[in-house]
């Protein structure tokens, strides 16, 4: 599989579930689940790579601003559901995190914002399809710690000043 198949399925799940990432996920599985078991894996870590680049300090304030507050597994669903997004807004919100202002259309911190499901998507179709577990990805070590500047997740006023965007559209 490669990247622009990879993105495919994300965009395609996302529009038939009308942006729902429960859904989203339940739909991703039985999309993956069409596929051989080999292709599955090429999702995952297409996915598990996207996921570990997200790993940065900058997402992570913007996740708290959105969010009204990120605890460490906030911010990992956070970056599973930004993954469901799609390839747009994910690089978009890598290059520049405000400006995911400008690249979500809406956003309700009740059911946005938290695609954990999302996350188990491959492991769980693989399963289905296979009856095992998933193979390592043999991808690189995830980072131990976020990349970047690290920003103060519970000041307010830095985050606003950071995310003026965002802050504006979305806490204000």
């Amino acid at each position: 599989m490669d990247e622009t198949e990879f993105w495919q399925l994300v965009d395609e799940t996302r529009a038939a579930a009308d942006g729902d990432p429960e859904d989203q996920a339940d739909l991703l599985v039985e999309r993956l689940m069409q596929l051989d078991p080999d292709r599955v894996v090429d999702f995952a870590r297409h996915f598990e790579a996207r996921y570990n680049r997200a790993y940065l300090w900058e997402l992570w304030g913007a996740a708290a601003v959105l969010l009204d507050g990120a605890s460490d597994d906030a911010f990992d669903f956070f970056r599973c559901w930004l993954i469901g997004q799609g390839r747009e807004v994910f690089e978009g919100a890598l290059h520049e995190p405000d400006h995911l202002a400008e690249l979500l259309d809406d956003f309700d911190e009740e059911t946005d914002g938290d695609g954990e499901d999302l996350g188990y998507a491959a492991e769980e179709a693989y399963e289905q399809l296979t009856g095992g577990e998933m193979p390592d990805l043999a991808l690189p070590p995830a980072p131990a710690e976020p990349r970047g500047t690290v920003i103060d997740l519970e000041d307010d006023e830095a985050l606003a000043a950071r995310f003026p965007s965002l802050w504006d559209r979305f806490r204000e």
